[in-house]
């Protein structure tokens, strides 16, 4: 049989609005045989409303989503269930949020030992020019996000940065080499 990694895996596809996230994400949980989530399954109809008037969510708006999805992680590390979600997770407090919960917030004191340990989510960057998304954006039909949304999903995008555990993909090469990409570094461990 194939070698078996010891740790369960979390792992957040994350990047603006058209960078393939759900693509990328769902490929990737298909080809491991692990269980996938998007993100935007989870928005409140609320927030899909402002959305489809071109209003920007702000972080009111999406820290009950966070916080959704970061219980929605918990319950799969407990059952110790390798899964993908395929989430924007633009800005580092929302990335703390999937990790920590509300708790990210609500203090920004340390946590207390045995309360509700962090979460180890390793976050994939897709990462590109805007011109290209754009381009994708456009070809789209049936999505909550209009195109004017996508330079206000740049202004938000914090990349990751050390010592956040992620990788950045570059989401213009072919969704076979960005899922072998993803793949190696995670069995690498």
């Amino acid at each position: 049989g194939t070698a078996r990694r010891a740790a369960m895996v979390l792992v957040v596809v994350m990047g603006v609005s058209g960078s393939g996230k759900t693509t990328v994400g769902w490929r990737l949980a298909e080809k491991l045989g692990w269980k996938f989530y998007d993100a935007d399954d989870y928005h409140s109809l609320e927030n899909k409303k402002k959305m489809e008037k071109g209003i920007p969510l702000n972080d009111e708006d999406r820290i009950p989503w966070l916080c959704t999805l970061h219980d929605l992680l918990r319950r799969e590390d407990t059952c110790r269930q390798d899964t993908v979600l395929a989430c924007s997770a633009l800005k580092k407090m929302y990335r703390r949020v999937l990790i920590s919960g509300a708790s990210a917030i609500e203090s920004n004191q340390p946590e207390q030992p045995g309360e509700n340990p962090a979460l180890k989510i390793f976050f994939v960057h897709l990462d590109g020019p805007m011109d290209i998304i754009a381009g994708r954006l456009e070809k789209r039909r049936g999505h909550f996000m209009p195109l004017e949304l996508l330079r206000s999903q740049f202004d938000t995008l914090e990349p990751p940065s050390a010592p956040e555990n992620f990788i950045t993909v570059s989401l213009e090469k072919s969704l076979p080499e960005i899922v072998l990409e993803i793949e190696s570094t995670i069995l690498q461990g």
